[in-house]
């Protein structure tokens, strides 16, 4: 054995989170990533002057994990929430506030959708209250769900671009049980079940999201700084060849072909998505291997653009969404400087336009110059922006999303259970029960209590 008893494979936030959170009880890790660059899809660059995160941008607040972890690596000072939570919806022609008192878009009050509905639409969403309940069975599409309760316009123009939003899915497709574990299918009504999310939720006057002040990209550095204090150590550009049973643990083969490496550890934790996870496991797990083999994932693509103020677009919503029934290619705006304080107040204005949903390659395909001249054109026409931006960034996330296809979460349960059967084995990451940031987070301390609750096993045999 080499001084290293714990290889973490991935270097995203998930990976890392883990490797931070075994190093600190006092065992050797080493991280192993495969690209040049910590940190998955947290990550800042430069816009027109400006440093932008170029792939998440903030956390939701009512799960604690982030928070906490913020504040254990002592960047709590450096925390913001939006100064405007007002969104709109592309809807009918025109942009429209986002009802209130939603869940993912689908309401508890269907007095609030007038204007994004019709009035013969409003009052088939009222029908809900009066249709036979359903038994909650098993798991079906959320999109379904929705459009035999409510209609297919709440689907159309509000489920599906949230949707579209988190998970770049579509309603059609998605997990009820996976995107919507909060809203039960015990009662009789959606409505009812709806209102009854809200009222566990956190209170409607508190902030939905955070980041920070310099970029939530910045969170993968602290992450790592704290690794090095535990003892821990990091190889990037060193992707993963092989993992293996061995007679006392696992072999992790990383590195270039013609330079490989092998790492004898007692413990792994596979924190890569679920395709490059699937190809690991498939020689000593392969029953998780053909599950993870069945996650398909979205890519997507931001694009961030920089203006002049004069030029500068609408400062009364933080940012809209575009229904794929609208024909646009950007699915999302986020007016970054009226969003977020720390970014509003400059000579410059930063805006970021989002394209890819599960499916669409032929977006993607387009070379950069053409998705920022879709960004700018949409800018132009529907955000009050005028002229060009005086600078642009492209940044591609392939296979960025896991889908949460239904049956999601018993494929999940199968995986654990065969990953379980491996003494010495975890994975985690958004791949299984969260796409968003303290879900990876909640998923990575768990993996680190299994592999060290397995270390202290091994250790008092």
């Amino acid at each position: 054995m080499t001084a290293t008893t714990v290889a973490v494979i991935g270097g995203g936030i998930a990976g890392l989170a883990a490797a931070d959170a075994i190093a600190s009880t006092g065992v050797g890790v080493t991280l192993v990533e495969g690209s040049r660059q910590i940190g998955g899809k947290l990550r800042t660059c430069e816009v027109g002057g400006v440093v932008v995160d170029e792939g998440a941008e903030a956390f939701l607040v009512r799960r604690p994990e982030a928070a906490d972890l913020v504040a254990s690596l002592g960047l709590d000072a450096g925390l913001v929430s939006p100064q405007t939570m007002r969104a709109a919806v592309w809807a009918r022609g025109e942009l429209r506030p986002m009802p209130a008192r939603t869940v993912m878009g689908l309401p508890s009050d269907v007095a609030a959708l007038r204007g994004v509905l019709s009035a013969a639409e409003v009052a088939r969403a009222r029908a809900d209250a009066w249709l036979p309940g359903e038994p909650p069975g098993e798991d079906i599409a959320v999109g379904l769900w929705a459009r035999r309760r409510f209609g297919s316009a709440v689907v159309d123009r509000l489920l599906d671009p949230m949707l579209g939003g988190v998970y770049a899915g579509r309603a059609d497709e998605l997990s009820l049980a996976a995107t919507l574990p909060q809203v039960p299918r015990t009662e009789r009504s959606a409505l009812r079940a709806v209102r009854r999310a809200i009222v566990a939720g956190p209170p409607s006057d508190q902030p939905v999201f955070a980041t920070l002040r310099d970029g939530l990209g910045t969170l993968p550095g602290a992450l790592a700084a704290s690794l090095a204090r535990h003892g821990g150590e990091i190889a990037v550009g060193s992707p993963v060849r092989g993992l293996s049973r061995t007679t006392d643990g696992w072999r992790v083969v990383h590195g270039a072909t013609n330079a490989e490496q092998a790492l004898d550890v007692a413990a792994v934790v596979v924190a890569t998505p679920a395709s490059p996870a699937g190809r690991l496991l498939a020689a000593d797990v392969p029953a998780a291997a053909r599950e993870l083999a069945a996650i398909d994932a979205a890519s997507l693509a931001i694009v961030t653009t920089a203006w002049r103020a004069a030029d500068g677009g609408r400062a009364d919503i933080s940012g809209y969404l575009v229904p794929a029934i609208a024909g646009r290619p950007v699915k999302a705006v986020t007016l970054s400087s009226a969003k977020w304080p720390h970014l509003s107040g400059r000579e410059v204005v930063v805006a970021r336009c989002s394209f890819g949903r599960h499916g669409d390659a032929a977006v993607l395909q387009r070379d950069d110059d053409d998705l920022v001249a879709d960004a700018v054109a949409e800018l132009t026409a529907y955000a009050g922006f005028a002229g060009q931006p005086i600078d642009a960034k492209v940044s591609r996330w392939g296979g960025a999303l896991p889908q949460y296809a239904v049956g999601h979460l018993d494929r999940v349960a199968r995986i654990r259970t065969a990953v379980a059967e491996q003494p010495g084995l975890a994975v985690c990451g958004a791949t299984y029960q969260g796409v968003g940031v303290p879900a990876c987070i909640a998923s990575a301390r768990a993996a680190a209590e299994q592999v060290s609750g397995y270390l202290r096993s091994r250790a008092a045999q």
